[in-house]
């Protein structure tokens, strides 16, 4: 999925605002609207832009309880991890999930409205699970950066 100078200029400018216009991004990356549009089109397409999203409070929709949560699989066959990534996909209250290697299995960012609601959760989605041979939950104290955005390496012109 080759992409050029002025789509990592675009990239790095959606990063930080996506509601900006394409009229405003264009003249930003130094082209016109209807260009910048056709670019944006195919960056979604190819699938370099994944997903347009706005990065929601927790606290705010009242659910300020946040955990980091580590997995640990009772083993690691295909099949197993499969089935625990759709549980992941499935369930509201996990917000990010991730496949890992080192102690853990999955790494897990959950939210939940008091800890009671995050107790029901952890009965309802890791002591039901047999394949689970165990967790450990991080209570976050403070979230100090919030954000999907990651650096964009411009190409050599060549």
């Amino acid at each position: 999925m080759p992409y050029d100078r002025i789509d990592a200029r675009i990239l790095e400018i959606v990063q930080k605002n996506n509601r900006l216009t394409s009229e405003v991004i264009g003249e930003l990356a130094g082209l016109s609207a209807t260009a910048c549009q056709r670019r944006l089109k195919r960056l979604r397409s190819e699938g370099i832009i994944e997903s347009d999203v706005s990065i929601v409070s927790p606290k705010a929709v009242g659910r300020p309880i946040q955990m980091l949560v580590l997995v640990t699989m009772e083993r690691e066959r295909s099949d197993i991890i499969d089935r625990f990534k759709k549980a992941i996909k499935s369930s509201a209250e996990v917000v990010n999930g991730f496949y890992v290697t080192g102690d853990a299995d999955f790494v897990l960012y959950v939210t939940a409205s008091s800890m009671e609601e995050y107790e029901e959760f952890t009965r309802r989605f890791f002591y039901v699970n047999p394949d689970i041979k165990g967790f450990r939950t991080m209570v976050v104290l403070d979230r100090v950066k919030a954000g999907f955005a990651v650096p964009v390496e411009t190409p050599c012109e060549g």
